[in-house]
């Protein structure tokens, strides 16, 4: 499995501030009030960043010969898996939030600052769950063994 990068956490953060953007609009010109979080999301956010690290520092102690019983291969993957998807799932939410804002800012008149109070929140929240699912993610890495094969060379141990 390859670490997450960053072309795919933009490309998840660019479509979420189009589908906030466009979201808002259409609210809008629908005459509807336009969206705004609720104030449990930044929180959730927050939460789910704190339990995906909280998941993978069994991994790494594991990995570094730190803890005392062995890790279910399986389950590390998982844990490795659910990080990779909190920090698209965050740059998403974080990109939604955005274009919400982005919808505000061109509005004639600026809306007071309590009223975006939740969405800059779930900007900031969004970003902290990437980088807390990002670290998770490092966490469940394992060393390279000197036995493994290297990219581009030529398999351990075959004779030519």
């Amino acid at each position: 499995m390859k670490r997450t990068g960053a072309g795919v956490l933009v490309g998840a953060a660019i479509l979420g501030i189009v589908v906030g953007f466009v979201l808002d609009t259409a609210l809008s010109s629908a005459g509807r009030p336009t969206f705004a979080p609720a104030v449990t999301l930044p929180i959730l956010l927050l939460l789910v960043g704190g339990a995906v690290i909280a998941l993978a520092i069994p991994i790494r102690r594991a990995t570094r010969g730190l803890a005392t019983t062995a890790v279910n291969p399986f389950r590390a993957l998982r844990i490795a898996i659910l990080a990779k998807a909190s920090s698209i799932v965050g740059a998403a939410i974080g990109g939604v939030a955005v274009g919400l804002l982005l919808f505000l800012f061109t509005r004639p008149v600026t809306p007071s600052v309590g009223s975006m109070g939740t969405t800059i929140a779930t900007v900031i929240c969004g970003g902290i769950l990437v980088a807390a699912a990002l670290v998770a993610e490092h966490l469940c890495t394992i060393r390279k063994d000197d036995d493994d094969e290297q990219p581009g060379g030529d398999s351990a141990g075959v004779a030519h």
